[in-house]
């Protein structure tokens, strides 16, 4: 299989206090493994903390203010679970405005575990088919998402998977969106059984 190459692509990761630390650190390592160059992305100034499943985890320096880093700037955009990162994130009119305008210009988007919380707030769940951590599926539901409970969802430029088992396939169908691009993904696609479906969103 060739390698897919994201030399020249940048990618933000939107962080704060209490992200899922290898949601984090391994989506990261496989962009960069491929080319692309990733940012932190937060709230926060200096350094945000991670969470190692039970407690708290390493520090991380924030690249990129969340006042000042601009959409246009980014082919793409992940955003890693945990429990308290997603939840602080989808109260902050900035996140979510950030988070919509990379679905404005239908650029890829990929959330893990609790991430796709922060999509509900952010308006653009709706018509979606995805899934996510299983405690999300009511939210998402109610949201107008189609949940559903496979390792990896590909639905236009929006990938989703439920938790760090999924790392592997979550980080193979971001790495294969950001090298098509905006708009680039034309089928909604899931794994499971090799199943594949049109998708409603471009």
């Amino acid at each position: 299989m060739k390698k897919l190459e994201l030399t020249g692509k940048k990618v933000a990761m939107l962080v704060t206090d209490g992200f899922e630390q290898v949601e984090m650190t391994e989506p990261r390592k496989a962009l960069e493994a491929a080319g692309a160059a990733v940012e932190i992305v937060s709230p926060k100034s200096g350094r945000v903390k991670g969470w190692q499943t039970t407690d708290w985890g390493d520090e991380f320096e924030v690249d990129v203010a969340l006042s000042a880093a601009d959409v246009g700037e980014y082919d793409a955009l992940v955003l890693p679970g945990g429990v308290m990162n997603p939840d602080k994130l989808r109260t902050m009119p900035e996140a979510r405005a950030f988070v919509r305008a990379f679905f404005d210009q239908h650029k890829p988007v990929a959330a893990i575990c609790h991430g796709p919380w922060t999509l509900v707030d952010a308006g653009v769940a709706q018509g979606r088919r995805m899934t996510s951590w299983p405690s999300l599926q009511t939210d998402l539901k109610n949201a107008g998402a189609t949940w559903v409970d496979e390792e990896v969802v590909v639905d236009g430029t929006l990938v989703t998977s439920r938790k760090p088992d999924d790392l592997p396939a979550f980080n193979r169908e971001t790495i294969a969106l950001v090298a098509r691009g905006a708009g680039g993904a034309t089928q909604a696609k899931s794994t499971k059984n090799g199943h594949r479906a049109s998708a409603s969103h471009r």
